[in-house]
């Protein structure tokens, strides 16, 4: 029902930046919240940051002050400005919408992923 396109991702030398973006399309009457996750080889996939849409956010406690999310619901995208990036940021990032279907349904609340995108931090 919700498409999520990733771009931005790249490799960086340590304490460089990127910027990640993710653009929701599709069949839903409303985008709850939507945020980013990243995996690494042989961890489990983990919040980075999200963002309501009240505009209320939340960061991991290893990218806070570091990362910054931000949404624009009327296009219904939203970024990762990532800054001073460490090697153990190394990941695949994945956006996420949490989202409404139907007006007629306020109940049916769903998840979308998008396909990730690479970042690596190395020198």
């Amino acid at each position: 029902q919700v498409q999520l396109v990733e771009t931005g991702g790249g490799l960086v030398q340590p304490g460089g930046s990127l910027r990640l973006s993710c653009a929701a399309s599709g069949n839903f009457f409303v985008i709850n919240s939507m945020g980013w996750y990243r995996q690494a080889p042989g961890k489990q996939r983990d919040l980075v940051a999200s963002i309501t849409n009240g505009g209320y956010t939340t960061y991991a406690d290893s990218v806070s002050g570091r990362f910054t999310i931000s949404r624009d619901n009327s296009k219904n995208t939203i970024e990762l400005q990532m800054n001073t990036l460490k090697p153990e940021d190394t990941a695949i990032y994945y956006c996420k919408a949490n989202y409404r279907l139907r007006y007629s349904d306020p109940y049916d609340y769903s998840d979308s992923w998008g396909q990730g995108t690479q970042v690596t931090v190395s020198s």
